[in-house]
């Protein structure tokens, strides 16, 4: 399932065998407690309101659900990158540093926060596909796993 406010990624999306939905990522169009995990992809970086965002997140998970966030470091050799290069795709962005992604998380009720990163070359210089390590602060792309509080 995923949710896009553009008709055109919606299309594209549905095109590759996904069921979409239109929606915002502040306003999720589902029940509560209906996933097992919610994948927000690059996303966070281009929403109005990152923490309604985690939060809407965390309310349609089920007790024990996870979120999976993949985010441009913006710490990183990349996020530094992309955040002086005049990219049409990240011109809009506001990146996060891990540290605020944890803050984000934990504040809207997750916990158990794991990271792997990867992408340890600018975009230019890859020529293979790298294997992920555990942690942050090597790679340029995060990806952040944190498990709903069970209590919640």
């Amino acid at each position: 399932m995923g949710i896009d406010c553009s008709k055109n990624m919606l299309d594209i999306a549905a095109q590759r065998g996904v069921t979409v939905r239109w929606g915002l990522g502040e306003d999720l169009p589902f029940f509560e407690d209906t996933f097992d995990y919610v994948a927000i992809i690059i996303t966070l970086c281009f929403v109005q309101n990152p923490q309604k965002v985690l939060s809407e997140a965390g309310r349609v998970l089920k007790k024990t659900g996870k979120i999976i966030l993949g985010i441009i470091d913006k710490d990183s050799f990349l996020g530094e990158f992309y955040q002086r290069k005049e990219s049409v795709f990240y011109k809009q962005a506001n990146f996060f540093s891990i540290k605020d992604i944890s803050e984000l998380l934990k504040a809207v009720g997750f916990n158990k926060i794991t990271y792997r990163q990867t992408i340890f070359n600018y975009p230019n210089r890859l020529n293979s596909i790298e294997k992920p390590r555990k942690g942050f602060g090597k790679g340029g792309f995060v990806v952040a796993s944190a498990q709903k509080f069970s209590d919640r």
